[in-house]
């Protein structure tokens, strides 16, 4: 018996399903699928209307043609863990829109804004656009950004995760809608090549002719919202690629500068609220002539900022709408100003005050709109600045060995972890080794421990000038050492090992030529990410057996771990003698 369409796409999603299940890595695009010409069309669509679009012939994903992809969408639908979440919204909006033949809007569970309809581009298929993937309220996302800071998407937030967010109303979707039902009638894949996709697509007009009077005005439209648009999804991406810096107070000085610069603000602050005291800290300024340290804090509750602060509400006014008078001595230029408290959720930050807009005008509920789109990004990069802090006074007792410099074991642990769990979201390499300096204890017992000391210290130095900046070394235990390498093959490791064995061979320790090889040495045991080394523990346990092996074989070399493996790491474990 013939089956169903229904059931064929059922049966295909179950075997996808399973698939999903068996791969840390989802395929987004099969471009060879989609009809010749199409892509360009859908490309210049979406850039003009600022929103995503996909080509769809079944469950998504994957899609036949995407473009201007929002990354949030992205991430979450590369991820096994997480596409669940996705398929009753974007999964299965093909099947809705083909079965009700006619566009469809829905509301995904990220709080974007999309929508389906079937396209007859190609005669043999039943082919959809999904359009949108936008926000349309800040609350919305302010939402989502919560729940990757905290929430059920915490262990999916990334640097690249912000990289390309949309914004929109409903009335950009129903244009960009328009277009695409436009541009579909008058497609016609045998007569359209890819090289001349967009210029057919950026004028999609009956008969060659002009466009109607109703569409010049929505394109217009269009133009208007992308103008109106265009600096939100520029802040997030602005703000996401400049205001993390690796010291706090410069990630403060960024927070303030590129806010200021999106709503054209000369001057403003930026008071970090401290729980301990209930106060507020100005911890960076500009524009104004007195120094932070000049400064005093603000309780909660006290001025405008301790009033914004405790009600959780921003204010826009100006010091006459207020009743009150500012000091002459501060200089303002206009009495218009906005005052934004930073918190997610119940979690209190601080205030951005913002004065003084270029060119004396007031600012309004737009230049505000502005402000509460990044608001989550510098609360997000201020949670990271508090850390970073605690984690620069408290460095040198929690994380790094006093010897060596180096980090300590209890830091390595955490970022093993930490990476092992980052490699297998993304299907990334993983390698680690450790290291041992061969008759450390006759070195010891012959030279003192002074020297011994010294010895250790040496060797940190060396393991610093032989490797990448992205590796992490640290002092194990004794004399023992390991190094975390993200991103990196058991090939690649070897050729590290082997860089590093023969970097303290050749140093000149103070009573090298005294050891038993006639120079310091150390032995280095090698392991990588494999389905038979899929947790910290057994990396480091095969690690340490491979080191053990390196010992037994003659001390001066690297060995990769020999047990069962699968592939490329099993050639590579089998032939390794670095």
């Amino acid at each position: 018996m013939k089956q169903s369409r229904a059931e064929t796409q059922k049966e295909s999603r179950a075997m996808k399903d399973k698939s999903v299940k068996r791969s840390t890595a989802i395929t987004q695009e099969v471009p060879e699928l989609a009809p010749r010409g199409w892509a360009g069309i859908q490309k210049t669509i979406a850039e003009t209307a600022g929103i995503a679009l996909l080509l769809v012939e079944g469950p998504q994903p994957p899609a036949l043609a995407i473009t201007n992809n929002n990354s949030i969408c992205e991430a979450l639908q590369s991820s096994s863990a997480h596409v669940g979440l996705c398929d009753p919204f974007c999964g299965t909006a093909h099947d809705r829109a083909v079965s009700a033949n006619t566009i469809t809007h829905y509301r995904c569970h990220a709080g974007l804004q999309c929508f389906a309809m079937p396209v007859e581009i190609d005669s043999q298929r039943q082919l959809a656009v999904i359009g949108g993937r936008a926000f349309v309220s800040s609350s919305d996302y302010r939402a989502l950004a919560e729940r990757f800071r905290s929430g059920d998407l915490k262990d999916l937030s990334s640097d690249n995760l912000f990289r390309n967010v949309s914004f929109a109303d409903e009335a950009d979707l129903d244009h960009a809608a328009l277009r695409v039902a436009m541009a579909a009638r008058e497609f016609d894949q045998t007569k359209v090549a890819d090289s001349t996709a967009s210029t057919v697509a950026a004028a999609p007009t009956p008969e060659g002719g002009d466009a109607p009077a109703e569409d010049r005005r929505a394109e217009a439209s269009i133009r208007r919202g992308l103008d109106r648009r265009a600096p939100f999804a520029d802040s997030i991406r602005r703000f996401t690629e400049q205001i993390d810096a690796s010291e706090p107070a410069q990630t403060y000085q960024s927070i303030l500068t590129q806010a200021a610069d999106l709503v054209r603000a000369e001057r403003g602050s930026l008071l970090l609220f401290d729980e301990s005291t209930n106060h507020l800290t100005m911890t960076a300024s500009r524009g104004i002539k007195a120094s932070i340290s000049e400064v005093g804090p603000i309780a909660m509750g006290e001025g405008i900022a301790g009033s914004v602060l405790r009600e959780g509400r921003p204010v826009v006014a100006s010091m006459d709408d207020l009743g009150r008078s500012s000091l002459p001595e501060r200089g303002y230029k206009t009495k218009s100003f906005i005052s934004y408290p930073i918190s997610i959720g119940s979690r209190r930050f601080g205030v951005l005050n913002l004065t003084d807009k270029v060119g004396g005008g007031a600012y309004d509920a737009n230049d505000l709109s502005v402000i509460e789109l990044v608001a989550p990004q510098i609360a997000l990069a201020l949670e990271r600045a508090a850390w970073q802090e605690r984690a620069n006074q408290f460095q040198v007792m929690s994380i790094t060995d006093p010897l060596t410099g180096l980090h300590n074991r209890r830091y390595l642990e955490a970022r093993l972890a930490e990476e092992l769990s980052r490699s297998k979201r993304y299907d990334y390499p993983l390698s680690f080794m450790m290291i041992d300096i061969d008759d450390f204890k006759v070195y010891n017992d012959q030279n003192g421990h002074q020297a011994g000391d010294r010895a250790l210290e040496i060797t940190a130095q060396c393991l610093r000038a032989a490797l990448r900046k992205v590796d992490v070394a640290s002092r194990y235990g004794g004399e023992e050492f390991s190094i975390l390498l993200p991103q990196t093959n058991l090939q690649e490791a070897g050729v590290i090992a082997d860089r590093i064995r023969r970097k303290i061979y050749s140093t000149l320790f103070t009573h090298g030529k005294s050891q038993p090889l006639g120079a310091v040495t150390v032995s280095i045991g090698l392991s990588a990410l494999s389905p038979a080394l899929d947790s910290a523990e057994a990396m480091v346990r095969a690690a340490d057996r491979a080191l053990y092996h390196a010992k037994r074989h003659g001390k001066n070399r690297a060995y990769a771990y020999q047990g069962v493996q699968t592939g490329a790491n099993r050639t590579a474990a089998k032939s390794n003698s670095f």
